[in-house]
């Protein structure tokens, strides 16, 4: 009697355990940690993602070196390193190639970085002699820190994917974008979607075609040559609303010369929306002094200094987008539906 009940016992246990590992997830567990550059959009991915961030302590020596220490095991697990292009970029940048390293060399499973604001991204076509290709250094560099894998968000040129040996995630910002327009602007169906360069007329005709609207392009033009560059503005935009879109905005000298072309053309209102908005050097206070009804932008660039000195400036979240992402990658799970849809 007694053989058969160990017999049972022993045949109960295995039984169990087989139902344990058909409970496991696929993946591993997750882990998600923030450099310096932007903790509040990393904040705000593992509130959505209903985990805590990762805790990770970051310094700088007295000669300036950047000394990192992951504060938790990673062994085995699907971290996840979230560190914008921002602020001050060099430092953020090598303070991410070294977390991506040392969670690499701790027995990660997989790190993958997570760059809402790709750096160095205009540097990636050789303009004249000499010039570098520092976009191509720096996926080279994330690559050889030890990185499985990048997500980041509207690249300044697509074929900077190309330059990586690992998969690049490019998350699109157009559906925020749409969704943004529907919900804020109350004239959207009568409006004109305008590319202030001829650089964004895929994107802005993208959104346009969306949205089912008219669109319009600001055209530079040389009368002769060495002469000055004017613009010119093909399509109508008289008594409508007008809105321009464009990837990143630096100086805004693009931007605003754009929207007074659309103001002495009749346009009613103006509204520039950006993905990133970098806003360098005097830009807030030229945008407060522009035509510009708001300059919106999303988060991907932390915005709330930028936010109290100019009352036109508004921002999208994108951090739903980018922890749906996040989610979907570490269950194997398609991106695609991201490029067309904000996630609820």
């Amino acid at each position: 009697m007694k053989t058969n009940e160990n017999q049972e016992k022993v045949h109960t246990e295995k039984k169990n355990k087989e139902s344990d590992k058909k409970q496991e997830p696929r993946m591993p567990n997750i882990k998600v940690f923030t450099g310096c550059s932007h903790p509040e959009i990393a904040t705000e991915i593992v509130k959505r993602l209903g985990i805590d961030l990762g805790r990770a302590t970051t310094k700088k020596f007295s000669n300036k070196e950047t000394n990192v220490e992951i504060g938790e095991s990673v062994r085995g697990e699907d971290v996840y390193i979230v560190q914008s292009g921002c602020g001050e970029i060099n430092d953020n940048l090598m303070e991410l190639l070294i977390m991506v390293n040392a969670c690499k060399i701790a027995s990660a499973s997989r790190v993958t970085a997570v760059i809402p604001c790709f750096p160095y991204s205009r540097q990636d076509k050789k303009e004249k002699s000499r010039a570098p290709i520092t976009a191509k250094l720096l996926a080279n560099l994330i690559s050889v820190s030890g990185a499985d894998h990048v997500i980041t968000i509207d690249l300044h040129s697509s074929q900077i994917q190309g330059f990586f040996n690992i998969p690049v995630d490019n998350l699109y910002a157009e559906p925020a974008i749409t969704k943004w327009i529907k919900d804020n602007i109350p004239e959207w169906k009568s409006s004109v979607m305008v590319s202030p360069d001829a650089g964004g007329v895929k994107r802005m005709t993208s959104i346009a075609d969306n949205l089912d609207i008219d669109f319009a392009i600001i055209h530079k033009e040389r009368q002769r040559a060495n002469g000055e560059e004017s613009t010119v503005l093909v399509g109508d935009v008289n008594n409508r609303t007008a809105i321009m879109v464009d990837d990143l905005a630096d100086t805004c000298d693009t931007i605003l010369k754009g929207a007074e072309k659309l103001k002495e053309a009749g346009a009613n209102k103006i509204y520039a929306i950006l993905t990133h908005g970098v806003l360098a050097g005097n830009a807030i206070d030229k945008i407060n002094n522009s035509c510009l009804e708001a300059l919106v932008v999303t988060n991907t660039i932390p915005q709330e200094k930028n936010m109290k000195l100019c009352p036109k400036l508004q921002t999208i979240d994108i951090s739903v987008m980018l922890a749906e992402a996040i989610r979907r990658i570490h269950y194997a799970e398609s991106v695609s539906y991201l490029f067309s849809n904000v996630p609820y």
